[in-house]
């Protein structure tokens, strides 16, 4: 596993153990956001804390299982989700100080590795003539339970009327991250991830991508939310994340800007 991957890895396990260590966790302003912003928001983060000095912890993971641990307890200060869903569902429960607000539009790509017996192409025709022809062992998602990304990788390989030829060879990672080190490890043939991860050049350099079309499955709108353990740092990083700078770094990293938030 190379260094890149190995820190996704890592990440998304922190993400598994937020809870056991919440006396911890409670001590700082720590963000919980979906694995898709691992590189967009680690830059965001680099930028604030040059520009503000104060220091903002962020945990990736998938929306759905960071959906879970905010209801049993777990002490974050802010949400980023790839599925305003979750926040909505926070909103009704009276976790969180308003609605929140829309920060993206995501987008989903299909990855083959260099090396690869599939081809990456938009309208996933290789894949299809790639599992008649028997060239499909593995093929990498996020799982659709909780992940917002594998949810929308499901949608798109249904409408493609792949969803059925894939069962039984799907890899499911337990975040889009995790999928997309599946997808590119070599020993699938490739997968479905987030394109703001595709767009990395760390990612990019691994094998070819190509953008699935957006009417193949539902939107994917991220919205993020102040929680009410929210402290002065988070809430400063949360108004940052609406500027204008903030939002040109979202567009580098592929994101669509919504125009209601």
């Amino acid at each position: 596993m190379n260094t890149l991957f190995s820190r996704i890895w890592f990440a998304a396990l922190a993400c598994s153990c937020a809870i056991a260590s919440g006396q911890a966790l409670a001590q700082r302003t720590t963000v919980a956001a979906a694995s898709d912003l691992q590189f967009a928001l680690e830059a965001l983060r680099t930028q604030f804390q040059q520009e503000s000095g104060k220091s903002i912890q962020v945990v990736y993971g998938s929306s759905g299982n960071f959906y879970r641990q905010i209801r049993e307890g777990a002490p974050f200060q802010m949400f980023l989700s790839a599925d305003e869903s979750y926040v909505q569902q926070l909103v009704e429960a009276g976790l969180t100080e308003d609605e929140g607000a829309l920060y993206a539009l995501g987008r989903i790509v299909i990855i083959a590795p260099h090396g690869s017996r599939l081809k990456a192409d938009a309208q996933l025709q290789d894949l299809g003539a790639a599992l008649a022809a028997g060239r499909i062992a593995r093929f990498a998602i996020a799982n659709p339970e909780h992940a917002p990304y594998g949810e929308r990788a499901e949608e798109a390989l249904r409408h493609a009327g792949l969803w059925d030829a894939l069962q039984g060879k799907l890899v499911l990672g337990e975040n889009v991250s995790q999928a997309a080190q599946f997808a590119t490890s070599g020993n699938a043939q490739g997968g479905i991830i987030a394109y703001s991860l595709a767009l990395s050049p760390n990612v990019s350099a691994l094998g070819e991508f190509a953008l699935i079309p957006q009417h193949w499955h539902q939107p994917l709108r991220q919205r993020m939310v102040l929680l009410n353990t929210a402290n002065a740092d988070v809430r400063d990083f949360y108004a940052y994340l609406q500027s204008a700078p903030a939002r040109e770094i979202m567009q580098r990293y592929g994101f669509a800007l919504p125009e209601d938030r």
